[in-house]
């Protein structure tokens, strides 16, 4: 077969540097689009802040006006006034004495009267800097600062150490103590070989256990447990003795508390002796005990979506408008864009000539972000309207191929914009991928969205009688005369969904309840 060349002309799509970057800005969410956005701004000289410039011409301005009056301006605080000042404050003040006080008392009407004193008595005087910075504890560090207060020998500490690392933030022991105390044994014997300042010993299996048991003493109760059993336990023997029913809630706990999962009260007050008096007085003190005793502990902060944008109704009509506070308002540094000569192939201005482009393409890639997501809420607030209106059980089936195929844009942009971003509606924030959902056949020949059904099943089970829950079965019937086909299994996968107990479930729960 012999070799040759050929050419041919074709279409290809390339990706280009600036499609990336406009396909990663797109992505983005507004909390790591703002980080991108400072990257930005550390990185490239030619961005700006528009609202750097507006207050740094504001504060051109006052600046002007004032010195524009007075070519000399006087002292805020002469000699005299200061010597006055010092005078009249005392060198000792009393323990329980307040500042403001005796600067209230002591300042000079002058220094009072100034703009200068403006700065200093505001709202910054009487900010709570915990309010701006605050530090949020683990529930490792919290067993740790008790451990430091603990006094233990160093190997002890060592052993103490390994098993705080070892527990979850639930409060549980992450591996059995048997295996954690061989892996805690090699790794001492093969310390002990290169350290010699390690006490020389041998961790026995025992004063694991002494130490786990120690620790399990420790803040937050039932804390370093290995099962909820045990966790339960210790926090009914921290109690105090005199407590009621505390002997009935041990024997409980200990030896039927899969019966007390089931809230089969009947087996359980059949084993246990009790009538139905004592057994409800009993398993509420179960109650009362944390079955995750590490929640306690705050081991992450709370994190708040904000909306990218908003939808209002406005004399009948649904308007979109998008969030800018989310963004901060870019532009380009004019006074580094001026120093950018054409015909100069210096290093420097090749430096400023890439990042000028860079800024340009960057701003861009911003504003086609916002156009796009514009353009795709806007259409989600018009096929969605019925949702906007009268609520879940409105909701159309819509899938990303829909607004894509309105838009003339491809899915994969569709999923890209919607991914993470949330709109502000009069019914609750939702992400935008909660508007799309499959569809259900209808017996008209129409199609019903499963958020809808769901939003019917809630309904229904919500209305159903406490002493009869209703079946699958029959919440499919109910959904057929509504006129949605579907069938048992469907329905139990929607309710299964929305962690919804099984009929006979929520009969047990209602009934003890």
């Amino acid at each position: 077969m012999k070799q040759s060349l050929q050419l041919k002309i074709g279409h290809q799509l390339s990706m280009t540097p600036q499609l990336q970057q406009a396909i990663k800005l797109l992505q983005l969410s507004s909390t790591d689009l703002h980080l991108e956005i400072q990257q930005a701004l550390y990185s490239n000289p030619m961005l700006e802040l528009a609202d750097e410039i507006d207050q740094a011409s504001d504060s051109n301005t006052e600046i002007d006006t004032e010195t524009g009056n007075e070519d000399i301006q006087e002292p805020l605080v002469t000699a005299n006034d200061d010597m006055e000042w010092s005078e009249q404050i005392p060198d000792e003040l009393a323990i329980d004495a307040q500042w403001e006080d005796i600067y209230a008392n002591a300042a000079p009407a002058s220094a009072s009267s100034s703009s200068t004193s403006n700065t200093s008595s505001g709202s910054a005087d009487n900010r709570d800097f915990e309010e701006f910075h605050t530090v949020t504890e683990s529930l490792q560090d919290h067993l740790l600062w008790q451990l430091n207060l603990t006094p233990l020998s160093d190997l002890d500490r060592i052993i103490a150490t390994t098993i705080i690392d070892n527990i979850s933030d639930n409060g549980f022991l992450l591996s059995p103590i048997e295996d954690l105390w061989e892996s805690t044994y090699a790794d001492y014997q093969q310390g002990l070989q290169q350290d010699s300042q390690l006490p020389d010993a041998t961790i026995e299996l025992d004063e694991m256990l002494a130490v786990l048991h120690r620790i399990q003493q420790f803040d937050p109760p039932g804390v370093a447990a290995s099962d909820l059993r045990e966790s339960l336990l210790i926090q009914l023997n921290q109690l105090s003795i005199e407590t009621p029913w505390l002997e009935q809630a041990l024997i409980i706990v200990d030896r039927y508390l899969p019966l007390v999962a089931e809230r089969n009260f009947p087996a359980l007050a059949r084993k246990s002796g009790l009538d139905e008096a004592s057994l409800e007085a009993v398993i509420g003190l179960i109650q009362t005990l944390s079955p995750r005793p590490g929640e306690a502990i705050g081991s992450q902060d709370s994190t708040y979506v904000e909306p990218d944008v908003s939808v209002r109704k406005i004399e009948g009509h649904w308007l979109v408008s998008l969030n800018s506070d989310l963004t901060p308002k870019l532009c380009i540094n004019q006074q580094y864009a001026k120093l950018v000569q054409r015909a100069n192939a210096s290093e420097d201005n090749t430096f400023l000539r890439d990042h000028l482009q860079e800024a340009r393409w960057f701003l861009r890639s911003l504003e086609s972000r916002n156009e796009t997501l514009m353009r795709v809420s806007r259409t989600i607030v018009d096929k969605q309207q019925g949702f906007l209106d009268h609520g879940p059980e409105a909701m159309k089936p819509m899938i990303l191929a829909d607004i894509a195929e309105l838009l003339g844009l491809h899915e994969s942009t569709i999923s890209r914009v919607t991914t993470q971003k949330y709109m502000d509606t009069p019914r609750g924030v939702y992400e935008l991928k909660y508007f799309f959902s499959s569809h259900v056949n209808t017996a008209a020949g129409g199609e019903c969205s499963s958020t809808a059904i769901r939003a019917m099943l809630k309904r229904m089970i919500a209305a159903e009688p406490n002493k009869k829950p209703l079946s699958d079965s029959k919440l499919a019937l109910m959904l057929q005369t509504e006129g949605i086909q579907v069938a048992r299994r469907t329905v139990a996968k929607y309710r299964e969904s929305m962690h919804i107990p099984s009929s006979s479930d929520r009969k047990r729960f209602k009934q003890s309840a």
